[in-house]
C-alpha cells in the first residue's frame, strides 16, 4: 500500500470503515470527538514542529484565532 500517494480523505474513510466493521453491530458514542482528536493532535503537534512552536505562526497556518489553537493544545494536554 502506498499511503504517500493517497489523499487524507480516502484514509480516513478507510480508517472509519475498520472501525465501524470492528465494532460488530454495536453503536459507537462520541464519534465526532473521537474523530477530531485524532486528527487534531497530530496535526498541531506537526504544525508547532514546523513552526519551531511559534503559536502565532501556527494559528496561521491553521486559519485559527491563537486563542483557539491555545485551547486546543490545553484540551489535547500539547502545552509545555
Amino acid at each position: 500500500m502506498r499511503v504517500k500517494n493517497r489523499p487524507l480523505r480516502d484514509l480516513t474513510e478507510e480508517a472509519l470503515q475498520c472501525y465501524f466493521s470492528d465494532l460488530n453491530g454495536h453503536r459507537p458514542g462520541d464519534l465526532y470527538e473521537l474523530v477530531l482528536g485524532e486528527i487534531e493532535t497530530p496535526l498541531f503537534k506537526t504544525v508547532l514542529d514546523y513552526t519551531g512552536g511559534n503559536q502565532s505562526v501556527a494559528a496561521e497556518i491553521l486559519g485559527i484565532n491563537r486563542a483557539t489553537l491555545r485551547k486546543k493544545l490545553r484540551q489535547y494536554e500539547l502545552l509545555d
